[in-house]
């Protein structure tokens, strides 16, 4: 018993001190509580966004790519009851999905196609009735038809232009008179480019992403020897004529109302200071639904803010992207965002979902599914019937749908893929409601990237460009043949008739309104 008593505090400062030790090792206990909870909070939120990239990529490898929304999902979610609140006067109609079956049989054959007749016709003797004796008529005929596939050929054009020379002068003149019979002038000087042998080298490359090494072996087939870095040079002598239609297709660009913009990579081997595996970038500047269809390209080393800025001096109008903070250097323009891009955030969001930001993102989608649902019925009408109908139809949405982002924003992890999209979509709004204020502004910037497409297939095939000149020739080249397809022209024939005519032309400088007879949506080829 006393010696259980010594152990006792003797003292209250004994006990005072005691107390305060045990209150430090408590507040310690719980700092080391709070600081494993918040560990382990960390590190839940990074093994569920680590799950979301796994679930995302997963799906990009494995499964559909379309960015369409299923049936099933859609069903998950109604549109109609969702924005009912909004539209206490009229109901919205809901978006429904029917399916044609399509036709049986082969696709009717394209009545401007070359055709041949081949007639096939019994003998007199033939004509004889076996059963009978008498002479049979003709009651009709029974047809067949069979597509001819004509190899591509070649020829060696040889242009002789007669020299004449005036024989009294000879004799009797301190000079003689010598005159020469005109020919049209060639495309590119001392060289064997026809403006047919251009047009279709480059439409081999630019319209069917032929690449110059497998020409060069076609060519080969063909008995001609002619190499890539011949091709090449066609077409950067050839680019060099198609410059001035390239110019003149800008200056009307910038005349429109609204323009579309998007940039992709590309890659050029042989710039002076970067290495070759330095990405550079194809920029594309194309119209909106309004005026000539006109698509340029621009080759630019890099992503810089100053280039559509420098692009596009001197156009004052709406400048539709995807959202790139590049565009903002861009002077007198209204910027105008992408609806597509924003639904991709959350179509992202719910591929890779593993929890209820699943749910939210599907809800999100069916949202914008709707405005594009009630686009698709605007299709036809005028810029001023358009903006009418998405005061009264589209609006409403747009003002439930922020204040739906608004409400579940705070309690959203802005890392997670569907917090991206909700942040995405909150930073753009300004530019993505601009749709509401002018009729002739598209939902979406998929125009621009439906033409900056065949830019990016060809560059799978191709690769690269070997030098900053290539790059030009190219971006030069694809703006002709991709505004030629916009205009319905057959690109190869298009390019033909320019070279045939652009290096017979007095191209005055000073007088580029010469050129508007021959811009694609002003030409009728023959």
């Amino acid at each position: 018993m006393h010696s259980s008593m010594e152990t006792l505090p003797e003292t209250r400062e004994e006990l005072t001190e005691i107390n305060r030790q045990l209150k430090e090792e408590n507040l310690r206990q719980k700092a080391l509580i709070e600081s494993q909870e918040s560990r382990i909070a960390e590190l839940e939120t990074k093994l569920n966004w680590l799950m979301e990239q796994v679930h995302l990529a997963r799906h990009k490898r494995f499964g559909a790519s379309s960015e369409k929304t299923p049936i099933e999902q859609r069903l998950l979610f109604n549109e109609a009851e969702a924005i009912a609140d909004t539209v206490p006067e009229e109901k919205e109609p809901v978006e429904t999905i029917t399916y044609e079956r399509k036709k049986r049989g082969r696709r009717p054959i394209p009545k401007d196609l070359p055709t041949e007749r081949i007639e096939y016709h019994l003998t007199e003797q033939e004509q004889v009735c076996p059963q009978c004796g008498e002479h049979m008529h003709r009651m009709g005929e029974d047809i067949r038809h069979e597509i001819e596939i004509i190899p591509a050929k070649a020829k060696l054009i040889e242009h002789v232009r007669d020299v004449y020379s005036c024989r009294h002068c000879e004799r009797h003149g301190e000079k003689a008179v010598i005159k020469t019979a005109k020919a049209p002038q060639p495309v590119i000087e001392k060289g064997l480019a026809s403006p047919s042998s251009i047009a279709y080298v480059m439409t081999e490359k630019y319209v069917r992403s032929v690449p110059l090494y497998r020409q060069e072996k076609n060519f080969n087939q063909l008995g001609i020897e002619l190499s890539r870095e011949t091709m090449s040079s066609w077409v950067i002598g050839g680019s060099t004529w198609l410059q001035c239609v390239y110019d003149r297709m800008k200056y009307h660009l910038l005349m429109q109302g609204v323009i579309h913009a998007d940039e992709t990579t590309l890659q050029v081997l042989k710039e002076p200071g970067r290495a070759a595996e330095t990405k550079s970038y194809m920029w594309l500047y194309r119209s909106g639904s309004q005026g000539p269809p006109v698509v340029l390209y621009e080759y630019q080393q890099t992503r810089s803010g100053e280039h559509p800025k420098s692009f596009l001096a001197g156009f004052r109008g709406y400048l539709q992207t995807d959202g790139y903070a590049g565009y903002h250097s861009v002077s007198d323009v209204i910027l105008v965002g992408c609806w597509a891009h924003f639904r991709r955030y959350f179509d992202e969001a719910l591929k890779g979902a593993r929890n209820t930001s699943g749910t939210m993102s599907r809800e999100a989608l069916n949202r914008i599914n709707h405005l594009f649902a009630i686009e698709r019925e605007l299709v036809r009408k005028t810029p001023e019937e358009r903006l009418d109908e998405r005061n009264k139809r589209s609006r409403p949405v747009v003002e439930e749908f922020r204040r739906w982002l608004d409400t579940i924003a705070p309690g959203v992890l802005p890392k997670s893929l569907f917090g991206k999209a909700v942040t995405y979509g909150l930073n753009q709004w300004e530019h993505l409601v601009r749709f509401l204020e002018d009729g002739r502004i598209e939902l979406s910037n998929n125009r621009a990237e439906r033409s900056i497409k065949p830019f990016v297939i060809g560059r799978k095939n191709f690769l690269f460009s070997n030098t900053p000149r290539g790059a030009k020739a190219s971006a030069v080249v694809y703006s002709i043949v991709e505004s030629a397809k916009e205009n319905g022209l057959n690109p190869f024939e298009y390019l033909k008739y320019l070279f045939e005519t652009l290096p017979n032309m007095d191209l005055n400088p000073g007088n580029m309104e010469m050129l508007d007879p021959l811009l694609p949506w002003n030409i009728q080829l023959p």
